[in-house]
């Protein structure tokens, strides 16, 4: 009779120990379920809770990765600092007119191009322009186009005849290519259909090798008159921008009486290498880009402020 209980006792032991580790894999199911709900909420976001966009979430990787090829390219080319990033462009774009001073007789009843050195913004932007095409360096592309600085290119056809295809490459990095002139001679000092033949002539050049007749016209030296912007007018030109501050490369030129830069400057440059000046175009842009760098300017695109 005691053994019977005793057996009775085992099967009950038995049963409460299947019972246990029941209870025991339903708990330990449990916690796993928690594990992966509170996992899930953690990509997702609370209950109650928006989960980021995946596009979100992928823009912000994005953006790290090209701050972080940027700040690279920056240490490569020797700057200072890495260069700032020039906000979106203006939704509506800044009414340009002619710098007072700058005008000509007749400039707005005759519809002329404006000629003017700085663009109306409160943004700390700056534009950098270049003159001419005498020097033709790929390190200048590489360096520009790995910084992903915007610029904006004023040609003269007898500086860039030797190598049409320098500037094509240019182009297709996005650069807007305009018009300086054939020959690059002192306007005002032309008859009204020489100064047609010149810039005329060069928005043909433009149009045969570059597949577009620009907008934006330079005159050389910044020395214009009325037949100038008559003509100019007559080839198609909208704009005559010219500058606020040059950059060499040892040293800065203004146009200001405060010798400083300012919101919207117009900055000009020209292509030049070792025969001109002490140092090459990457050294040019690498004093210019620290410069406004330590300032708080960005360099942003010209046309997407005309």
């Amino acid at each position: 009779m005691r053994a019977v209980v005793q057996n009775d006792k085992s099967r009950a032991s038995r049963r409460v120990s299947r019972a246990s580790r029941a209870t025991a894999v339903l708990a330990v199911a449990a916690l796993a379920a928690g594990c992966a709900q509170a996992a899930d909420q953690s990509v997702r976001g609370a209950p109650g809770q928006q989960a980021p966009p995946a596009r979100a979430v992928d823009g912000a990787a994005k953006a790290r990765e090209a701050r972080a090829a940027l700040a690279a390219a920056a240490k490569r080319w020797k700057l200072d600092r890495v260069p700032l990033t020039a906000p979106a462009p203006p939704a509506k774009k800044p009414e340009i007119e002619a710098r007072e001073g700058f005008e000509v007789d007749g400039q707005e009843e005759d519809g002329l191009p404006p000629v003017f050195t700085t663009v109306p913004t409160k943004e700390k932007v700056v534009f950098l322009t270049i003159d001419d095409g005498a020097e033709k360096d790929p390190a200048f592309l590489r360096m520009m186009s790995e910084l992903k600085i915007p610029y904006t290119v004023f040609l003269t056809d007898e500086e860039i005849k030797d190598d049409y295809g320098y500037f094509k490459k240019m182009q297709a990095r996005g650069i807007t290519l305009n018009n300086h002139t054939l020959s690059h001679p002192y306007l005002p000092g032309l008859s009204y259909e020489d100064q047609k033949r010149e810039i005329c002539g060069m928005q043909d050049v433009m149009e045969k090798h570059y597949g577009k007749r620009p907008a934006l016209f330079r005159p050389p030296y910044g020395n214009y008159n009325r037949d100038t912007l008559r003509a100019a007018k007559s080839c198609g030109i909208e704009y005559a921008p010219i500058w606020s501050e040059e950059v060499y490369v040892d040293h800065w030129e203004y146009r200001e009486w405060d010798q400083d830069l300012h919101p919207g400057d117009i900055v000009l440059t020209h292509f030049r290498g070792t025969d001109d000046w002490d140092g090459t175009m990457t050294d040019m842009v690498r004093r210019f880009l620290d410069r406004i760098t330590a300032d708080g300017y960005a360099v942003a695109r010209l046309e997407d402020y005309l």
